[in-house]
């Protein structure tokens, strides 16, 4: 199969299944661990937005243009804080509002440890197996993406926002007690908090009731070193597939991130 790559699709289940996508056709993954395969880079590039051929791959999948203009590729997508729209230089005021403008949940996970996070609630759990967590609760749900941004830079003032992926990958993640954790949080943070539930009346509301998500990956060996596979470098990436967790293939040579790989075209075997 050949196609061009792009980040894989993941269904929650006792265990994750995972499916590689190529030009929208997907393959199933999980049945083939044990089994050697190969993905090989023919050169070529498109982009993921519209689609046409580029040197150089920006944000994971985009051409220069697209990477410059669309609203998904600005800065505010990581900082979603620092959210312009109300002073009207939003890249696209309608894209914004079908976007940013949504239901959006900040959740506590264990990836590399204890971090805070947010997402769409459309998202969930996808957002978190894309990142590798073991575990997930969902502490808050708000009206904008702007205001689960300003949760988060409160709460990230004592936890970590970002995954170590090296630690992630090794699969050695003791599990934690996420509610004790969230309630440990939300006591640090009383003051700050109550402030912006006051000044954005109606907009937050607390998941008191929500349950811890367990999440289960299909591994058979997780690496004790991780080394970071690289089309660029090596055009034909070829191994026994021994695990699957967050975007990254686990081989036996090394370990592939396949979202940051997206548009590049790729031929995918599986030696019998």
């Amino acid at each position: 199969m050949q196609g061009r790559l792009e980040k894989m699709a993941a269904f929650h289940d006792a265990t994750i299944r995972y499916e590689l996508v190529l030009n929208h056709q997907r393959v199933p993954l999980n049945q083939l661990l044990g089994q050697t395969v190969t993905l090989h880079h023919t050169g070529d590039l498109y982009c993921l937005h519209c689609n046409m051929p580029m040197r150089k791959s920006f944000s994971q999948g985009y051409c220069y243009p697209c990477f410059s203009r669309l609203a998904q590729c600005d800065m505010c997508m990581m900082k979603p804080e620092t959210c312009h729209y109300a002073v009207g230089t939003c890249r696209d005021n309608a894209w914004a509002e079908s976007f940013c403008f949504q239901p959006h949940i900040v959740y506590l996970s264990n990836t590399s440890g204890l971090k805070v996070g947010i997402t769409r609630h459309t998202q969930i759990p996808t957002r978190w197996i894309d990142q590798g967590a073991i575990q997930a609760l969902p502490i808050f749900k708000v009206a904008t993406r702007r205001l689960s941004g300003l949760i988060e830079t409160l709460i990230a003032k004592h936890v970590a926002d970002k995954t170590q992926w090296q630690r992630m990958l090794k699969h050695q993640i003791e599990p934690l007690d996420l509610l004790a954790e969230r309630d440990r949080l939300l006591a640090i943070c009383a003051s700050e908090l109550n402030a912006l539930e006051q000044e954005n009346q109606g907009a937050i509301e607390f998941l008191v009731a929500a349950e811890v998500v367990d999440l289960n990956y299909p591994i058979e060996i997780a690496p004790l070193k991780v080394t970071a596979l690289n089309f660029d470098k090596t055009p034909q990436i070829s191994g026994v597939l021994q695990g699957i967790k967050g975007q990254y293939l686990m081989l036996d040579k090394g370990v592939l991130n396949v979202r940051k790989f997206g548009g590049y075209n790729i031929q995918f075997s599986v030696m019998d």
